[in-house]
């Protein structure tokens, strides 16, 4: 009985963390009910971490720029123009794909970091120099493809990236090997970090759950990671896409939690007066995660292009919109400070989820606009409650 009201404690102390993963577990329970089961599918899971993979990149982004207490609109357009930019160099230049994508990631950060001089420097409020920039990489997209329409890309490397898997050692089973180990690998990762993050909270007197409960943590992610991997290995194994996903979580986790820069871009957000009076460069740190911004569009870009192999003149449409939305879905705050680089991540997949299911299903895309809307808005409210019952 202690160990089912410590459960509820815990529940209730982290709600805003594990509110996305419950919301997550019902919505992929529902659809799997719904659709026989064939939403829980090798194949159609697969291709859902597939889809989300260009949006889950824009949301790790905006996050940190939501956690500063800014707004980028560009992001969406601005990734389909350099898709667009990656495709002319591959196909119409001959350029080779570890020369394109270098290029491609550093006119990511040069034209984030011109939007965080606008704001940073010059003082521009954020929503207006990422307007201009939504409308200037719009234009941008329409002149690069004005010849050609859409560009078919024929380089079976980079498309690899959105539609390729990592190869095959053999299978077992029917189950890809190497699918099976780095799932086995992942979750020796989590449990060895899980049980070094305990280890520091009791060095410093910081509460931590009993271990029973902690037990019961470690057994359930793991039985989680080791799911969704056999699922994985059971169709073509784990995609490219998938594995730029968790590096981009993996670094993007270790610079927030673990580094002087992520402590300075939360402190920030919560406060930028008082940072700035304890001798935080605000302006510095505002530059960095808009340049950072850039970098995750320009990738975002190069997953979207690859994965429909081709750049077309509306590549881009509403990406920034999807990602700002799995950002708050994630858990990131309204009023800044607060938000997680794997929470971003679990919105874009909640939000995919939402699209897959109910494309499944047969609905229509008028009802599903307004499902995914009143999503967002559920997620919001949830962000203003919570912050009223810590008040």
């Amino acid at each position: 009985m202690n160990l089912l009201n410590e459960a509820k404690n815990v529940i209730k102390t982290n709600i805003r963390d594990y509110g996305m993963y419950i919301a997550l577990l019902i919505i992929m329970v529902t659809f799997s009910i719904l659709t026989d089961g064939l939403f829980m599918s090798s194949r159609n899971i697969s291709n859902l971490l597939d889809s989300a993979g260009y949006i889950a990149v824009l949301a790790v982004g905006v996050m940190l720029v939501i956690v500063i207490r800014h707004i980028d609109l560009s992001i969406g357009f601005l990734a389909g123009f350099l898709g667009a930019i990656a495709a002319i160099l591959l196909m119409q230049l001959g350029l080779p794909i570890y020369i394109v994508i270098p290029i491609i990631l550093i006119l990511g950060i040069f034209a984030g970091s011109i939007t965080g001089f606008l704001v940073a420097k010059v003082g521009i409020p954020a929503f207006v120099a990422t307007l201009a920039g939504w409308l200037i990489y719009r234009g941008a997209i329409l002149l690069a493809t004005e010849k050609t329409g859409t560009i078919i890309v024929d380089n079976d490397a980079f498309n690899a990236i959105g539609n390729g898997y990592i190869p095959s050692i053999m299978e077992v089973g029917g189950l890809h090997l190497f699918s099976l180990i780095v799932g086995a690998v992942g979750i020796l990762f989590y449990v060895y970090s899980a049980i070094s993050t305990r280890k520091n909270k009791i060095k410093y007197n910081f509460d931590v759950v009993s271990k029973q409960m902690f037990t019961i943590q470690l057994v359930f992610v793991s039985a989680i990671i080791a799911y969704i991997t056999w699922l994985l290995a059971g169709y073509n194994g784990i995609s490219w896409t998938v594995v730029i996903i968790l590096l981009v979580v993996i670094v993007y986790h270790f610079v927030t939690t673990k580094t002087v820069i992520g402590r300075h871009i939360y402190a920030v957000g919560s406060n930028p007066e008082a940072a700035h009076l304890s001798g935080i460069n605000v302006s510095k740190i505002t530059f960095l995660v808009f340049g950072s911004m850039g970098m995750l569009s320009a990738l975002s870009g190069i997953l979207f292009t690859a994965r429909l192999q081709s750049a077309t003149t509306t590549a881009g449409t509403l990406f920034e919109l999807d990602a700002i939305a799995a950002a708050f879905v994630g858990g990131v705050s309204a009023a800044g400070g607060v938000g997680k680089v794997t929470g971003a991540v679990i919105g874009a997949i909640v939000m995919a989820t939402l699209t897959n299911g109910m494309n499944l299903m047969g609905v229509g895309i008028a009802p599903q606009y307004v499902i995914r809307g009143g999503v967002l808005a559920l997620a919001v409210i949830f962000d203003v409650m919570t912050r009223r019952q810590r008040g």
